[in-house]
């Protein structure tokens, strides 16, 4: 099977050169998403919980394009500035994940793009 390079609207467009995700076999790379609203083009102003609710959303509308879902996440990553929030993105998380959730790492950097507090990538089986 080819690489297909992922590209839809629902989802902001990549803010330098990469795609917002890449299938190849059966599995779908979701690039690290940001909380900007695809409308707009800007980073949610607001705490960590409206942030990460963001970021799954672009994550969620980029695998539905491809016609998985995102209970197929397998694996995900979050960058987060500040570990001390970690209760609050776990609210939200659980909401898209529930009791079920990928594999998942955690890290704290010492900063995001457009200065971000999270970007979340994520890998999910397209079958």
């Amino acid at each position: 099977m080819e690489k297909k390079l992922i590209l839809t609207e629902r989802a902001p467009v990549p803010i330098g050169p990469y795609s917002q995700a890449v299938s190849y076999n059966d599995l779908l790379f979701v690039a690290g998403q940001l909380p900007i609203d695809p409308s707009t083009g800007e980073i949610v102003k607001g705490d960590i919980r409206e942030q990460t609710y963001r970021v799954l959303e672009n994550i969620q509308a980029i695998v539905e394009s491809t016609g998985t879902y995102l209970s197929r996440t397998v694996k995900t990553v979050v960058y987060m500035t500040d570990l001390n929030e970690f209760g609050g993105m776990n609210e939200i998380y659980l909401h898209y994940f529930g009791d079920q959730p990928p594999a998942r790492s955690t890290v704290q950097v010492g900063r995001l793009p457009k200065d971000a507090k999270i970007e979340i990538e994520a890998i999910v089986a397209l079958k």
